[in-house]
């Protein structure tokens, strides 16, 4: 694998998880109302839920690619095209207001049931498999490992970065409230996934790989 690739990879990865989304929003709020801990469990368990998802990806395209290029070239195109379906979704989204005057105790915390929420919250989201189907195959060097391994590799990437920024939001959630509920806010990210989606469109239909 391509260092640039692997750098390329996890810059669009961090971008994509610190803008808000409903894993990232459900981590935030979960994390003011019941506290920093739920947050930071919940964010194991759909970074786990990721590594299904890619894992599941893996295996699929590369075998599709051992038995057609072309069918594989579709995917791609096809890929290309939910990025940009996915960034037109994005347009129209509403900004989330978090209320933070519900707080509950946590008393009741138990890391096992909140890291099993979240995997489950994540591997029940065919979404998810849709994006990682589209997101990955831009990053795979025709070069080197086998593409089931270098996917798996991206996805493990993806989910290492994935616990830390989520964990990194439920740490900071007092913080990051007054940004998320602010109109400015929620203008400048929807706008910058705008743009990152529409970037990772572009570049699978430019990619040759």
């Amino acid at each position: 694998m391509q260092i640039e690739l692997i750098l390329s990879f996890l810059a669009a990865s961090i971008i994509l998880s610190l803008m808000p989304g409903p894993d990232n929003i459900y981590v935030l709020t979960e994390s003011i109302t019941k506290g920093s801990k739920n947050g930071i469990s919940i964010s194991f368990g759909l970074g786990l839920g990721v590594l299904i998802h890619t894992t599941a990806a893996a295996t699929g395209l590369s075998l599709i690619i051992m038995k057609s290029a072309t069918v594989f070239t579709i995917i791609k195109y096809l890929g290309a095209v939910y990025m940009f379906y996915l960034a037109y979704k994005s347009i129209g989204e509403k900004r989330v207001n978090i209320d933070i005057s519900n707080k509950e105790d946590d008393t009741n915390f138990n890391v096992f049931q909140l890291v099993r929420k979240g995997f489950l919250m994540n591997i029940l989201n065919p979404k998810v498999s849709l994006f990682f189907i589209a997101f990955l195959p831009q990053f795979v060097s025709a070069d080197g490992y086998s593409v089931a391994i270098q996917m798996i590799t991206l996805g493990v990437i993806f989910m290492i970065q994935a616990i830390i920024m989520f964990s990194a939001i439920a740490i900071l959630s007092s913080r990051l409230t007054k940004y998320v509920n602010d109109s400015k806010f929620w203008n400048i990210t929807k706008w910058s996934k705008v743009g990152v989606l529409s970037i990772l469109g572009l570049s699978l239909i430019l990619s040759d790989r």
